[in-house]
């Protein structure tokens, strides 16, 4: 092994040490044929759609009273409410009321490698696996956003994942040496997250995740697989840390 390539398992390791201050052994080779079946597997995910929900209206009463009389001068004007702003606070208290169906038993998960960093989506949560191609990039966006890509008429938003995961690492050097290969697309959205490879998938148990249930500055971070030194991604809290163009932290 090169001193290069050992400087940057090193890094990586050191990296995930800060997000969870936990190490955990590194992730061995992966045979190629996994690969093979990661994407078989891929093409058959299916999702589970909401029962229809009924809305029962209750009947309404009307009451008739005598109209008061208003001086136009003393009327007060309703402002609209402002939403509430999507910030890191606000999702990590999100994420302990959404109870999502992988928190309970058995669920698979797909790795995927960028800069040396593996990390895990919950296969259920998975949209897609695109293969990388030409991206269009957009003035006044984050500069984590790669452009948009184009596949079958759809528009995919194209994040640098190593940019926007790690941007306190990310310099030329860095930059330089990226291959990204594959889009990993996030849930239904039109998200798509950099990938240089694809690693494969495995079933994990609650034991094999030390999760994050308690509110961290990292909402879009559900926890780390143990025993592969990996982050396991919090979709839903990511995808609205990106549409509302902020960074990991």
């Amino acid at each position: 092994m090169s001193k290069s390539l050992l400087a940057s398992n090193k890094v990586m390791k050191n990296y995930l040490s800060e997000l969870l201050t936990e190490e955990a052994p590194v992730l061995p080779k992966t045979k190629e044929k996994e690969l093979a079946k990661l994407l078989e597997q891929v093409n058959v995910v299916e999702k589970t759609n909401l029962d229809d929900v009924k809305v029962i209206e209750k009947p309404v009463t009307k009451t008739f009273r005598k109209p008061v009389e208003q001086n136009v001068a003393t009327k007060t004007v309703e402002t609209e409410k402002t939403p509430p702003l999507v910030t890191a606070k606000s999702l990590a208290k999100q994420k302990d009321i959404v109870k999502k169906p992988y928190r309970e038993g058995e669920f698979q998960a797909m790795f995927f490698e960028v800069a040396g960093l593996i990390i895990a989506v919950p296969l259920i949560e998975l949209g897609g696996i695109h293969n990388a191609d030409k991206t269009t990039a957009l003035m006044g966006k984050p500069p984590w956003f790669k452009g948009v890509m184009v596949h079958r008429d759809e528009k995919i938003n194209v994040v640098d994942t190593a940019l926007w995961v790690m941007p306190e690492k990310y310099d030329q050097k860095l930059k330089n040496s990226l291959n990204y290969q594959y889009i990993i697309m996030l849930s239904d959205s039109n998200w798509g997250l950099s990938a240089e490879k694809l690693v494969d998938t495995v079933t994990l148990t609650q034991s094999d995740v030390k999760w994050l249930d308690s509110p961290s500055k990292r909402p879009w971070l559900a926890g780390l697989v143990k025993d592969r030194m990996c982050a396991l991604l919090e979709v839903e809290a990511l995808i609205k840390l990106l549409e509302k163009g902020a960074g990991n932290s």
